[in-house]
């Protein structure tokens, strides 16, 4: 992956505690400590790899900063700058499918991937039309993948748009979006061109 800007996604938590006036917060919140357990979980594991920025703030002290984005009841988790969880412990399919979907509008696809499931007859044409030209690619399946199914609508939704409904396979050649099987075969019958250097093809157009 190669950045067209800064991919580091931003996660401000704003726990219950801190002071305004003569308030004080002196008990620990439960729900705020769970919500930074699974907050360091998931992204040990669902977000390895993906560079986060994690910023704890008492809510107390800034209750006006999280108010303005609809954020009032601690603890709240927002993911640059939007609320996706607020007054109980984060459930952590949310924060996941966030930071994905955020981290894809800000970071490039290199080289070739099909984004599908096993099931898909379409998904398996595909497939065989890039092997049957001797390309590499990597496919991402949606169905077992939960990060694979949030990067896939991460990237695809600004491209279609957020009302238009997301079918596979969707594909992406060099690093630039195609669609699907049939855009992929239209490609393949103007672009395949031998590569005996490689000993495979390569699908770059001419520039």
């Amino acid at each position: 992956m190669t950045n067209k800007m800064s991919n580091r996604v931003s996660i401000t938590v704003f726990r219950w505690a801190g002071a305004w006036g003569p308030f004080r917060v002196k008990i620990p919140c439960g729900e705020c400590a769970l919500t930074l357990d699974i907050i360091q979980d998931t992204l040990s594991n669902e977000l390895a790899g993906i560079e986060v920025q994690l910023g704890i703030r008492d809510w107390l002290s800034e209750w006006w900063k999280p108010l303005v984005k609809g954020g009032w009841h601690a603890p709240i988790v927002m993911v640059n700058g939007s609320v996706i969880s607020q007054g109980a412990a984060l459930n952590r399919g949310l924060l996941t499918q966030a930071v994905i979907e955020n981290y894809a509008t800000t970071s490039d696809l290199e080289g070739n991937h099909i984004y599908g499931k096993e099931s898909c007859p379409h998904c398996v044409r595909a497939k065989g039309y890039l092997e049957d030209s001797g390309v590499d690619y990597t496919f991402h399946d949606v169905i077992r993948s939960e990060r694979d199914l949030y990067e896939m609508l991460g990237r695809v939704k600004p491209i279609v748009g957020s009302t238009t409904p997301i079918t596979v396979p969707q594909i992406w050649i060099d690093g630039g979006y195609i669609g699907g099987a049939d855009q992929l075969s239209n490609i393949l019958h103007r672009m395949v061109e031998p590569n005996y250097d490689r000993g495979q093809c390569s699908i770059s157009p001419k520039r």
